[in-house]
């Protein structure tokens, strides 16, 4: 049996927010496997313990960048350690320089847009010069680089922390525009159900035939049960079946608006600022105390 520790339970109930003995139960269910007792308490406990999933807490911006004919495009996330620095004039530059060059050099990855020329140096010494100066460390987390079937249409909202690249077919700005404020509040994970990851939609089907047996369900239901919630699962994460968030009638979907102006999506690319990073949770009144006590020293 896998040793489960107080490191383990802690990280577990810092991703969920379940009570600590839960933690440690579905753990030990789970031998050990992490993202198998969080699955475990999304049974139990329903989607609060998916609470980490959503949970945005790293600091920065994102950026976009589209070339005058409205071809190319990129979307930059780049990170720091407060939101103070990511309103800095100098950061905003550097982000901006940054995707400007993936839109005109198109780099392979993070590691040759920092090798990229940039003022007097490089993206990275830029950056480098740019962490000495302000004392924060900050990092190119993440870019992407579109070449547009269509036109290339972007929305930034909430202070740079929600960004939107899209390619719409046909169509108007107007509708360009519309779509891609839609996916920054719908945050959908995909075009349509094909590019929703397996691993996604066999935990849906999982979790949902455990919730069923728990619910005292017959076992003959159970699959028809998980049918139906993962057909509600798709609806509700992928972009064509969303409906749409100016929809006088509340029920058109973003096909059927599509359809409507002979127009479809070629691609998009939503990022979120820190999704997926979690970040520090430091006690302010300590950190004062023991920077004044270093201080004296």
């Amino acid at each position: 049996m896998a040793e489960i520790t107080a490191s383990m339970v802690k990280e577990l109930r810092e991703k969920t927010d379940a009570p600590m003995m839960e933690c440690k139960k579905a753990l030990a269910e789970a031998a050990g496997d992490m993202a198998k007792a969080e699955e475990i308490l999304r049974v139990k406990l329903g989607n609060k313990a998916s609470k980490a999933a959503a949970r945005v807490a790293a600091e920065g911006i994102v950026a976009v960048s589209v070339s005058a004919d409205g071809k190319q495009g990129a979307i930059i996330e780049v990170n720091c350690e407060t939101d103070f620095v990511a309103k800095n004039d100098d950061f905003l530059a550097l982000v901006k320089g940054a995707a400007d060059l993936v839109v005109s050099q198109s780099p392979a990855d993070v590691a040759a847009l920092s090798a990229l020329p940039f003022g007097e140096g490089t993206i990275e010494s830029t950056r480098a010069a740019l962490v000495g100066k302000i004392g924060e460390n900050m990092s190119l987390r993440r870019f992407a680089r579109i070449e547009a079937k269509g036109q290339l249409y972007s929305y930034i909202h909430g202070g740079a922390k929600v960004g939107v690249l899209l390619d719409l077919v046909g169509g108007d700005e107007q509708l360009g525009k519309d779509i891609a404020m839609h996916i920054a509040a719908s945050k959908p994970k995909a075009l349509d159900a094909s590019g929703v990851s397996q691993d996604l939609i066999d935990t849906e089907r999982r979790v949902a035939i455990e919730k069923a047996r728990a619910d005292n369900k017959p076992e003959a239901m159970l699959e028809k049960i998980a049918d139906g919630t993962v057909q509600k699962f798709l609806k509700e994460v992928t972009l064509l079946a969303q409906v749409f968030v100016k929809a006088e009638d509340g029920k058109q979907t973003i096909e059927q608006l599509l359809k409507a102006r002979n127009a479809s999506v070629g691609s998009f690319v939503l990022y979120l600022v820190g999704e997926g990073i979690e970040k520090k949770v430091t006690d302010f009144a300590a950190e004062v105390a023991a920077q004044a006590a270093a201080a004296q020293k």
